[in-house]
């Protein structure tokens, strides 16, 4: 191995590269792929509300049915305001008009929000009378106001008299009068102190939700259908993260039935919360513990940072504000997507992919008429497609048709950006080799001048659509934004090391 060469290898930038791809391979390894529907295929469900609303209105109703929808342990959800009167849900891998019927309910319904103490329901969504701006502290901790009806304030402080610290629970849409069948490791989560936020004296959660809501969770050991069937006793079952073997069989056996999977990375607490609709538990303050009603509350935390304490904060107002809909939802369409057809997607963006790396080759070829240039110039873009990939792996971004595409407008700018890269490198071939070595930095500096202008304004373009748009846009914008990022960071600056190697540069 000659100097040269060892020297670029153990380049800081070539390591980068090398991280990144394999730690982006690695990843794709472990972690499929997840598409969006128009890919992996279900159901869009087209719903017009009663009357026209403004823009906070029909965010607060998306908002309130993404939640929902989540509780109610769906994948790949996107609800998506559209105008002042039409809400569009996209759920993907929904192939069947049952399934597709049941969320025509959920989207329907107005929803219950419910706010729970020591097993009682002391309010509703309908006594939720005022939810107040939430605020950010500078220590990161958070607050939301809100005014509660005289008659849950009553009945509120004769239950949390003396009960400093006990938990409060805050409930959306919770499986009420049904059979929770949950794992072992889920179950014994329920049934211990995890949930009892300052007070382990307080009942466990198990207890509370049965008092509450008369949900019985027992722990999933094998029971056949039969078996279920009699501990259910005509309640619904909600199967979590097991026995999906028995759904088929137990509404053959006229079972209401309803099974929620675990998505990957999902802990045992969070899929407690979700499969409950469960907001909290919140510790109950020393002020509201004096058995005084109190009409004016309000729920506080603290979080790591702003992000997640802003994070933390609207997701208790837009559940506070959101108790029931603020305006009815009627279905008015409905339409399923084909998994075969996304199957032929991923094909043809497949054989797509492949004919634009061999096109980007011969083109290259064909300018500089040296495989030495054309050769890294396409490695370097199949690099970053495995990066981009790997990161939407990473962070389970669901790839749709625009998603790909913008993998290819940035693979499309990066090519552009490696060309100028290299014909900057190739414009001092004819100068001396004392002032070649003498303008490299110059030049190279001259090169990344353009490339994060470019750079710069891409992003700029990309955030616009990311921050004011919705729905397909988001997904061109967001790999976009990816692929310019690793692009400007990773890539490029790797690839001007290979071509100052290249052409001959110290």
């Amino acid at each position: 191995m000659n100097r040269k060469l060892k020297k670029l290898l153990f380049n800081w930038r070539i390591i980068l590269l090398i991280i990144f791809l394999a730690g982006s391979i690695a990843t794709l390894a472990m972690r499929p792929l997840t598409f969006g529907i128009d890919i992996a295929g279900g159901v869009a469900l087209i719903a017009q509300t009663e009357h026209p609303v403004d823009s906070k209105t029909m965010e607060l109703v998306t908002d309130s049915l993404q939640k929902r929808l989540n509780t109610f342990g769906l994948r790949d959800v996107q609800v998506q305001g559209q105008g002042n009167d039409i809400v569009v849900v996209k759920v993907a891998n929904v192939t069947s008009a049952e399934e597709a019927n049941a969320l025509k309910k959920v989207i329907e319904s107005q929803g219950v929000f419910y706010m729970e103490f020591d097993g009682v329901i002391f309010g509703t969504g309908k006594d939720i009378t005022y939810v107040g701006v939430y605020k950010i502290n500078p220590d990161n901790s958070w607050e939301v106001p809100f005014r509660i009806s005289k008659t849950a304030a009553e009945k509120f402080a004769k239950l949390a008299k003396g009960k400093a610290g006990w938990p409060v629970d805050m409930f959306l849409d919770p499986p009420i009068n049904s059979l929770l069948v949950v794992p072992k490791s889920m179950y014994d989560l329920m049934n211990s102190t995890a949930f009892n936020a300052n007070a382990p004296q307080a009942p466990y959660l198990v207890e509370r939700i049965h008092d509450a809501f008369n949900i019985t969770t027992i722990a999933y050991a094998n029971q056949s259908a039969e078996e279920l069937k009699k501990l259910a006793d005509g309640k619904p079952i909600v199967l979590v993260d097991v026995g999906a073997s028995l759904v088929d069989k137990l509404r053959a056996m006229n079972v209401s039935v309803r099974y929620v999977p675990r998505q990957s990375g999902v802990s045992d607490a969070e899929l407690v919360r979700s499969v409950l609709g469960l907001y909290g538990p919140y510790s109950l303050g020393e002020g509201l513990a004096n058995g005084v009603p109190q009409t004016d509350v309000q729920i506080t935390g603290h979080a790591a940072n702003r992000l997640q304490a802003e994070q933390e904060a609207k997701t208790v107002y837009t559940v506070l504000k959101s108790g029931s809909l603020p305006v009815k939802l009627k279905v008015i369409g409905m339409q399923f997507i084909s998994p075969k057809l996304g199957e032929s997607f991923k094909t043809q963006a497949l054989y797509a992919g492949i004919a634009a790396l061999i096109a980007v080759l011969l083109i290259v070829y064909f300018h500089y008429r040296n495989w030495k240039i054309a050769i890294p110039v396409a490695s370097t873009s199949l690099f970053e497609v495995t990066i981009i990939l790997g990161i939407a792996a990473l962070i389970k971004w669901n790839l749709d048709l625009p998603s790909i595409a913008g993998i290819i407008a940035a693979i499309g700018t990066g090519v552009d950006q490696q060309i100028v890269i290299t014909d900057e490198l190739l414009g001092g071939e004819k100068l001396t080799k004392i002032t070649r070595r003498s303008s490299t930095l110059k030049r190279i500096g001259r090169a990344f001048f353009i490339i994060f202008a470019s750079a710069a304004t891409t992003i700029a373009a990309m955030s616009f659509l990311l921050v004011y748009f919705v729905g397909t846009l988001k997904g061109f914008a967001v790999t976009t934004i990816i692929g310019v990022l690793i692009g400007i960071f990773v890539t490029r600056p790797a690839y001007a090391e290979i071509a100052k190697y290249l052409v001959g540069e110290d």
